[in-house]
């Protein structure tokens, strides 16, 4: 479909097509076998000014929206979802900063960001919250002109490789949801560590690991916008990143339905390649058709972003849960098309479908996100009523 994008728009997909084919895709199986963090990636893609795109201007950076993110998510994902939530893990930790951090805190951190000289990474759930963000036990008390930070994070995406840490934590604990403050924690500070890097299904080649902090003491400047307004930050940057999620997701499904018509035409079977059997010309149609709604709705979600919407929690949660619904089906699909190869490391579907399965749960399990798009319906019958 024509999607209208602007010259820089096809500019910038082409280059990130460029580099995930002729960077990522060749270690691409040794980085998800390895575990291995992609350092030699971000550097490419940072020296290719990639990184730039979501930081605005005055800090060094394109002034890219949301769409011109999207685009490179997923022509990334389309060859390496591992790699590619490496690269969006940066977006999703600058997020708080562009939009509450202050002068000075923009202005420390958002070039160092821009360059690639440092990664970010936002650390949100714990062991006993997840998609319950209001229960935080991760807790932050003022003392003088520090806060003293104790608790652990879990399942941080770029942890221990980021060195700029957007951190919610509760500073009244009292006071619930309400009180909920974000801080910037630098790796380094003395308190602040890492546990296990854990072991994964897919997305291998990032890095999730545990923040832990003890007695860490942060100083009272990296409060990101006022104390109690953490839960807002932390949904609202959620709202603004679902749809990325969406487009790793449009981009992993691309890559397993390209990769389902190659082997489709190729694979003999009763003597006609199985492109010509009825039933698998059936799938790859559907195939195709979700991949392309879910591009449509992501591509529509980003714009309306962009566009400078007050409101847009449905449009991103929608584009969320369709499109990262349909990257599992479509995957799925193509480790059946393949049959026994599908089913082996030696094809990259396999890969695929292990790295969808994610998108489904991060940034907001898609039946916790559902909620979000109900409560949004039915507030706005509400309001008509």
């Amino acid at each position: 479909m024509e999607y209208f994008l602007n010259e820089q728009q096809q500019t910038l997909r082409s280059l990130a097509r460029k580099i995930a084919e002729q960077r990522i895709l060749p270690v691409r199986a040794e980085l998800d076998e390895k575990e291995e963090f992609p350092w030699e990636l971000i550097r490419e893609m940072a020296s290719s000014d990639l990184l730039r795109i979501f930081i605005p201007e005055e800090y060094e950076g394109l002034g890219g929206g949301c769409l011109d993110l999207c685009l490179v998510m997923e022509e990334l994902s389309r060859v390496c979802g591992g790699v590619a939530i490496s690269y969006g893990a940066n977006a999703l930790g600058a997020l708080p900063l562009i939009n509450y951090g202050s002068e000075e805190q923009k202005r420390k951190y958002l070039p160092d960001i821009a360059s690639g000289k440092r990664l970010a990474a936002f650390a949100v759930t714990e062991a006993t919250a997840g998609s319950d963000a209001a229960n935080i036990r991760t807790t932050a008390v003022r003392a003088n002109r520090h806060y003293v930070l104790n608790g652990t994070k879990q399942f941080i995406t770029n942890g221990g490789e980021a060195e700029i840490y957007s951190v919610v934590v509760m500073t009244d604990p009292a006071r619930g949801s309400r009180g909920a403050s974000a801080l910037i924690v630098e790796k380094g500070t003395p308190g602040f560590s890492f546990g296990k890097k854990e072991k994964k299904m897919g997305i291998r080649a990032s890095s999730t690991r545990e923040l832990v902090f003890h007695d860490c003491r942060v100083p009272a400047e990296n409060l990101i916008g006022r104390e109690g307004q953490g839960f807002i930050i932390a949904i609202r940057t959620l709202d603004r990143s679902r749809p990325g999620v969406g487009a790793q997701a449009v981009g992993i499904a691309q890559g397993a339905l390209e990769a389902s018509v190659e082997y489709a035409r190729q694979r003999i079977q009763f003597g006609h390649p199985i492109s010509a059997i009825q039933a698998v010309q059936h799938m790859l149609a559907d195939m195709a058709t979700q991949v392309e709604a879910a591009r449509a709705l992501v591509y529509a979600a980003a714009r309306t972003i962009d566009a400078g919407a007050k409101s847009f929690s449905e449009e991103a949660a929608m584009a969320k849960v369709f499109a990262t619904d349909t990257a599992m089906r479509v995957t799925t699909d193509a480790v059946q098309i393949l049959g026994g190869a599908g089913y082996m490391r030696d094809y990259p579907v396999e890969k695929m479908m292990r790295d969808a399965k994610i998108t489904q749960i991060y940034e907001g399990t898609n039946q916790v996100v559902r909620n979000t798009i109900a409560l949004e319906l039915l507030k706005r019958k509400a309001m008509r009523e």
